[in-house]
């Protein structure tokens, strides 16, 4: 695992207007940054990343299957009781999933360390997926990169493949908050995925969510939403004024109910209760657990729902180097060993591995120059070369 600097195309920003690529440079600050890439041997790939991501997991099943089992690990992970029923019959329905990121600590040489699952609402998957295997070709062409490198990038195919399968019959509603450009981004390269797959699609957001007299959900012309793609998280869902209606609406969700047992920072800690030891995880106990004492002078405190690096406390050495301000922690926390990013030129990358219906399709790098990987963070991509 190499970064390298490396020439920008010439004629990028033009490239990402014609591909819609619209949050690039948010606020003038720069998102997208070609000016390096990480490269990676096909071994570092195939044996540190995709086969761990796959095999890590089908682990997370056995989590679920604990969960829906045991209605203790759900008050653990602070779902909400009313919709412990809900979360077990999507997991009994075999209501299927349709993708997530795995954000691994890896630095070419050990084994990549689990540091969260992204499961239920992941983004940077447009530039994971497109716009990062248009760099590769173009930097190939403009002599940038030389010819025949290669890239861990099956995302696109996948991605319509698996929609393609998941059952949808009628128009499937795709959804996120009004106010996030970033995440629009992401809802309308899903429904461009949905539509290649031959789907009807209408795109909405969750705002405009309404309920009709049956307790169906409608949209904002009051037609029945049988399918959404959420691009909003598990736990606001269940908080919203409609959240209740969930379980009586009829509603199939991509993601299902049962990802909420995985979209959690409590699941490192039943990860590690179930597979300690696993060379591809991280000691992590629930903060009220005995076991978190044995961190107490090297670990990340993490809060069981947050988003972007929030409300995070890095302890190293007994002294607290790094912390984060957000409005999260409520429900509890997590203790996680300390596992600090690779520093290359002083930047600090975070590898991304996107799963496809449960299969390794992808990666994406997001790279900081602090300790934490926050919404500041830039996108670099990768290649592979032998």
């Amino acid at each position: 695992m190499e970064r390298m600097s490396l020439p920008a195309r010439r004629n990028w920003q033009q490239v990402a207007a014609e591909h819609g690529f619209t949050f690039h440079t948010p606020d003038g600050e720069r998102y997208w940054d070609e000016t390096h890439a990480y490269r990676f041997t096909l071994r570092q790939i195939e044996e540190d990343l995709e086969n761990p991501a796959e095999e890590l997991e089908q682990m997370c099943f056995s989590v679920v299957e604990r969960a829906v089992a045991d209605e203790s690990v759900l008050e653990r992970l602070a779902i909400p009781q009313r919709f412990w029923s809900y979360v077990a019959e999507s997991w009994a329905d075999g209501e299927r999933n349709l993708y997530g990121r795995m954000d691994f600590c890896y630095d070419g040489a050990g084994p990549a360390k689990l540091l969260e699952y992204n499961a239920d609402t992941p983004t940077a998957l447009y530039e994971s997926s497109i716009f990062q295997w248009v760099w590769l070709e173009q930097a190939m062409e403009q002599g940038i990169l030389p010819a025949g490198v290669d890239q861990f990038n099956s995302l696109h195919e996948r991605l319509v493949d698996a929609l393609g399968h998941i059952g949808i019959d009628g128009v499937l509603h795709l959804a996120c908050a009004r106010d996030s450009e970033e995440d629009l981004g992401t809802v309308e390269y899903v429904e461009d995925c949905a539509r290649q797959a031959g789907l009807a699609t209408c795109r909405m957001f969750v705002e405009d969510i309404g309920l009709a007299g049956s307790g169906q959900f409608t949209d904002a012309d009051d037609r029945p939403v049988a399918w959404l793609f959420k691009l909003y998280p598990w736990e606001w869902l269940m908080a919203e004024e409609f959240g209740d209606r969930i379980p009586g609406s009829g509603t199939r969700f991509i993601e299902p109910g049962w990802k909420a047992v995985l979209s959690n920072k409590g699941l490192m800690a039943l990860l590690w209760e179930m597979f300690e030891g696993h060379p591809n995880l991280l000691p992590t106990f629930f903060q009220d657990d005995p076991g978190a004492a044995g961190l107490s002078g090297h670990h990340v405190r993490k809060p069981l729902l947050s988003r972007e690096g929030a409300n995070l406390r890095l302890v190293e050495d007994g002294r607290v180097v790094a912390e984060t301000g957000g409005e999260y922690g409520e429900e509890g926390y997590v203790v996680q060993a300390l596992a600090p990013l690779p520093s290359h030129a002083g930047r600090r990358p975070m590898c991304g591995v996107w799963l496809v219906a449960s299969e390794a399709a992808g990666m994406g790098i997001r790279e900081d120059d602090g300790m934490v990987t926050t919404d500041d963070a830039c996108f670099v991509p990768h290649f592979i070369l032998d």
